[in-house]
Order: structure tokens, then C-alpha cells, then sequence
């Protein structure tokens, strides 16, 4: 018999039925008695009873349900323990970033990590968003995710992702139809930004400041969705990363321009302590989580 044999019974049994088995095993009716059938013609004798739709074990099928229990959870044990070997012991990583908005992918990458290194504990450090750096230096958090970096030897940096903000405005908006806007064009237009101090805005590091240029009005607002709701209303305008707003475009009455002719871009990157000896698991998440979003996600 084989391993998916043994699994395909133990979650016949522990599921209690044959269609939370399917569920289960994300098997097809068809290929679940395709299995069944496949074991009980290797072990010359039924596994189970079928009376009234119910599957019930022989007393063969009982020996071999406990084999399977046997079998799999040692299998599992030396999985977990073969993991812990290659990749470390147990251990947890402070993480946080720069702006509240990456926690809208955030969450999801230390999902999935999880799950390969169940034993490397994650927490997100939101106290330190904003001020990731200097939380970073205190030993506060082990990794930074940032767009803005500061010259310092005690701190390496690796890049992570590139992505393209864009300005956020109701679609009676007189920049709604415009194709790009320009630092100009705020001259007389309520800014809301995320927070403060100004000097940690993109829009304005990269585009109002150059060109010595003052909203008429700057409102710090730290809700993305009040924020939102504001312009929607025709009481200010945004800037947003692109792809963390694209998930309103279908449900709201926004609307996106591009900042300058080229885009508004900026690069993120993954800021760690220069002169730490991290143990290895900080480095198998700092690899996984620049191959979870350049690969799958594909931000832009």
C-alpha cells in the first residue's frame, strides 16, 4: 500500500463521510473509489462495509487504520524534524514597515511562511510603523520594510519591490480625465496624507518638494477608508500605491491619475541590522518573502 492509500482512510474515517473526505483529500468522487478499490485489491480483502451510505471498517480495515495513524504521524514528526535541521530552530522575527498600507499584503506572506516554518514565530510590531528604522536600530525589530532609506553603516538594505503611486480623486474631480498631473496642478487643492512629519510623504519627497510647491491645504489622516470617503466626497485628494487601491476602482466612484509623465515609483526594501549574525530562518524569510511577491504577486 501507499502513502496517499493510507491517507485516503484515516480521512474516510475521521471525516465521517465521503464527501467531507473529498473535501478533505481535494479528490473527485471518481478518483476516491478509484483509491479505495486500488487498496482493498492490493490487501486481497475489504477495508470497508458499506451499509446504508455509510462506510464502516472490517476488522481488516480496523488494523490498517491503526498502521496508517502509526505511519503518518511519524511521518509528519520526521518531516518537522528534518525541517528544523535544514532551517533552524525555533525562533520568532519582529517585523514591521513604514506605512499601514503594507499591511494589506503583509499578513498573508507571514501566512504562508508559517506554514513551511511552523516553528519560527512572526509578529508584526505596529508601534514601530512610521519610525521602523530607529525601531530597527534599538533592536526593537529584527526587519524593516521601507521605501525610505537612511545612510548608515548599521543597517543593510535589500530591495525588495518596485511599485507606482498614483493620485486618488472622485470622478467629478477636474484631474479625474487628465492623463498625468503635475506638481502645479497643487496649488490650490487640499492634500490628505497618511501622517505626519511631511517630510516622510512620497508625494511630497518626490515631486512637491523638488518643485517648492504647497498644497492649499494638508490634512494628516491616518484611515485609509475615512481618507477615502473624504475624496469621494470632493474634500481633498491622495496619493496611493496603485496596486493598493485597484481593489476600489470596481466598488467606488474613484478614480486614479498617474503623478508626472513617467509615474511616481519607488522602490521598497527590506532593511536589516548590518552588523547582526542572524540565524538562518531570517534568511530563508527574507528570500521567501522577495520570491512571494516579485514572483506571484507581480507589484508594479
Amino acid at each position: 500500500m501507499e502513502i496517499r492509500h493510507l491517507k485516503l482512510i484515516k480521512a474516510i474515517v475521521e471525516e465521517g463521510s465521503i464527501t467531507k473526505a473529498i473535501d478533505k483529500l481535494h479528490l473527485t468522487q471518481s478518483a476516491l473509489s478509484h483509491q479505495l478499490k486500488e487498496a482493498e485489491y492490493q490487501l486481497g480483502t475489504a477495508i470497508f462495509l458499506r451499509t446504508n451510505k455509510k462506510l464502516v471498517l472490517t476488522k481488516a480495515g480496523e488494523k490498517i487504520y491503526e498502521l496508517a495513524n502509526e505511519i503518518l504521524n511519524k511521518l509528519a514528526e520526521t518531516e518537522t524534524q528534518i525541517k528544523q535541521m535544514v532551517f533552524g530552530e525555533h525562533g520568532e522575527i519582529r517585523i514591521s514597515t513604514e506605512c499601514f498600507s503594507s499591511y494589506h499584503w503583509l499578513p498573508s506572506v507571514l501566512k504562508q511562511f508559517h506554514l513551511l516554518y511552523p516553528n519560527v514565530e512572526l509578529k508584526i510590531v505596529a508601534e514601530a510603523t512610521h519610525i521602523p528604522l530607529q525601531k530597527l536600530l534599538e533592536n526593537t525589530i529584527d526587519i524593516a520594510i521601507v521605501s525610505d532609506q537612511i545612510k548608515d553603516s548599521n543597517i543593510k538594505y535589500q530591495e525588495l519591490f518596485q511599485d507606482e503611486m498614483v493620485m486618488v480623486v472622485s470622478e467629478n474631480h477636474s484631474w479625474a480625465d487628465k492623463k498625468y498631473i503635475v506638481a502645479e496642478d497643487f496649488i490650490n487643492e487640499h492634500l490628505i496624507i497618511h501622517s505626519l512629519p511631511l517630510e516622510t510623504v512620497t508625494i511630497h519627497q518626490f515631486l512637491l518638494a523638488p518643485a517648492k510647491v504647497s498644497p492649499k491645504k494638508i490634512t494628516p489622516m491616518p484611515l485609509t477608508e475615512a481618507s477615502l470617503e473624504m475624496v469621494k466626497a470632493d474634500m481633498g485628494v491622495m496619493s496611493m500605491a496603485k496596486w493598493a487601491f485597484t481593489p476600489y476602482l470596481k466598488t467606488t466612484s474613484l478614480r486614479a491619475v498617474k503623478i508626472g509623465k513617467n509615474g511616481l515609483k519607488r522602490k521598497h526594501f527590506i532593511a536589516t541590522r548590518a552588523k547582526e549574525n542572524y540565524p538562518d530562518y531570517f534568511h530563508h524569510f527574507i528570500s521567501f518573502l522577495q520570491n512571494e511577491i516579485n514572483l506571484q504577486w507581480n507589484i508594479q
